[in-house]
């Protein structure tokens, strides 16, 4: 148990004497994984409204789809992102491999599934009298969007907790799109599993303690949130 201490204490230097390379694997990590929750949200709140709130031909497969997609392993998910923007990819041209926008890309198929069953479960729930009541008030079918959403924001705001938590703690994508290129594509995780490699507990350590930092303070904050708009 010895050398876990002397991670912990090697950790805890790293941190107040803020070295360079454990900034940097925050600061990308931050980045990045900040552009993935709000592409997943944009995206997905929408596609989850529209899956919970109508009927239609094949709703009940799309949803077995994305229910299936909440399970998808990041190395999957990398390695199709992978072939898409690399250069004998479809996506080739726009020179994203290695790239932070390329993780993000890959990040937000990670996050979407989530936002979109979440969402859908949560107007699938609701009262059953709000849309009449609506209806009756004069709304139009963009109003009845909105206000179905905020009726719904306690559920996806715990859905975009669950989605970034997701996101923040993934390495699949992020080693396989991003290349874990030191001060340019390597995020926490990444580096995490390459100084644990290299038999640096300290920074690994250092690295897993802001992670969690930053997962509690997300949650913190829209928890902080959700009792303001209660």
């Amino acid at each position: 148990m010895d050398y876990l201490w002397q991670g912990l204490i090697q950790a805890l230097k790293l941190l107040s004497s803020g070295d360079a390379q454990t900034l940097s694997a925050i600061w990308v990590t931050v980045r990045v994984s900040t552009i993935s929750i709000a592409g997943s949200l944009i995206l997905g709140i929408p596609c989850g409204f529209l899956l919970g709130y109508t009927s239609f031909p094949g709703k009940k497969a799309i949803r077995l789809i994305v229910d299936t997609l909440l399970s998808f392993p990041t190395v999957v998910i990398g390695l199709l992102v992978y072939a898409a923007i690399s250069r004998q990819g479809p996506l080739g041209e726009f020179g994203l491999l290695f790239t932070l926008p390329g993780i993000a890309i890959g990040q937000i198929i990670l996050g979407l599934p989530i936002i979109i069953a979440l969402t859908a479960s949560a107007v699938e729930h609701m009262d059953e009298r709000l849309r009449p009541t609506l209806l009756t008030l004069g709304a139009n079918a963009r109003q009845v969007m909105i206000s179905t959403v905020w009726e719904a924001r306690y559920a996806i705001l715990a859905a975009a907790v669950t989605a970034y938590g997701r996101i923040v703690s993934e390495v699949g994508i992020s080693m396989m799109v991003g290349g874990n290129i030191k001060w340019h594509t390597r995020t926490i995780t990444t580096a995490i599993a390459l100084e644990t490699n290299k038999g640096q507990f300290g920074m690994g350590i250092a690295l897993g303690l802001v992670l969690l930092a930053i997962a509690f303070g997300v949650n913190l904050v829209l928890h902080i949130l959700g009792r303001k708009t209660g």
